[in-house]
Order: C-alpha cells, then structure tokens, then sequence
C-alpha cells in the first residue's frame, strides 16, 4: 500500500453540485447517531440499529483507520455549511484501478437528490484524484431507491455474479452497478 502523501493527511472537503463533503469530526457523533439509528439504515446498509453514540465512536474510529491507511475515506454530506444530512463513502475494492462507493441519507433529507449528487461528486474524486478507471455500487435487488440513484449518477447495471455478504439474521445478496472512465 502506498504511503500516504500530506495531501491524503489534512482534511479533506468537496465541493460542488451545491455539497460539501467532509470529513466527520468527533463533533460529529450526536449527528451520526441520529442520522445512522434509522430502520431503512439498518435495512439496506451494514449499519445496525441502534446506532448511538458508542456505535457512532467506534465507526467514526474505523472510518479515521482506513483513511490513514489508505484505504477509503468517509464523508458527511452537508448543504453548504448545514449540519451532516447524510454519508458517501469511497472504498479501494482491493482490485487496482478499482473503488467502491456507498452512501446513506438521513429520513428527513431523503427525495431532495442529495444522494445522486453526492455520488456524481465522489465519483468525480475517484476518478480523478484517486485515478481509479472502475466505480462501483453494490445495491440489494430490493432496494428501488438505490437503484434509481445509481442510474440517474450514470451508472450500469453490470453481468458480473452476484454478490453475497452476512449479516446477523443472515445472507444478503447485491448486484453490481459501475461507472468507468
């Protein structure tokens, strides 16, 4: 894995298509419960409800630890300079050239396009800045909003085999949408 450069090292912000990505602070964390501590979180994300603050502590501790290993980062959506109203993330999938993004909006902020412009913006950076040539999103079957969001930020449904992760009550299965450069 490459070193980090003292570009990846400070705070990271994007901005456009009326968004501001940026990092979470610990700040933050009363914000994350509240957003994250969702059944439609917990339904179509791995993150489980509830989420309070122990659990937004120790994501945001994970969520520092890829960052400084160069592995992803994550991102609090925010309208300008409003409080978060949800989260993209950008994940390297371990093949080069390759990242995966995903994303979560808080209930109150839902159908205000935020998700589909936050996912164009990330995109953007990751194929920009990260030079990555293949994104991906990973959506359940089921989950129509999703689905919509990856096709209206220009993404394709792909043939590639479905795929299977775990959770508690037990498997789920994804498909694969990606955009390329």
């Amino acid at each position: 894995m490459p070193d980090i450069s003292p570009a990846v090292r400070r705070p990271l912000e994007l901005r456009g298509l009326g968004l501001r990505l940026r990092e979470w602070t610990q700040e933050d964390l009363p914000v994350m419960a509240e957003l994250f501590d969702d059944p439609e979180m917990d339904r179509w994300t791995p993150l489980r409800s509830p989420f309070d603050l122990a659990a937004a502590t120790a994501y945001l501790a994970k969520a520092h630890q890829a960052r400084a290993e160069n592995r992803g980062i994550n991102l609090a959506i925010n309208v300008e300079e409003d409080r978060p109203r949800g989260e993209v993330l950008l994940r390297r999938t371990g093949n080069p050239g390759e990242g995966e993004i995903a994303y979560g909006i808080g209930r109150r902020y839902r159908r205000q396009g935020l998700a589909k412009r936050a996912v164009e913006l990330m995109t953007l950076h990751a194929l920009q800045d990260w030079e990555m040539t293949r994104i991906l999103l990973r959506i359940e079957p089921a989950n129509e909003g999703s689905q919509a969001v990856a096709a209206s930020a220009g993404f394709r449904l792909t043939n590639d085999a479905p795929v299977i992760r775990e959770r508690e009550e037990g498997p789920f299965t994804l498909l694969t949408w990606e955009r390329t450069s």
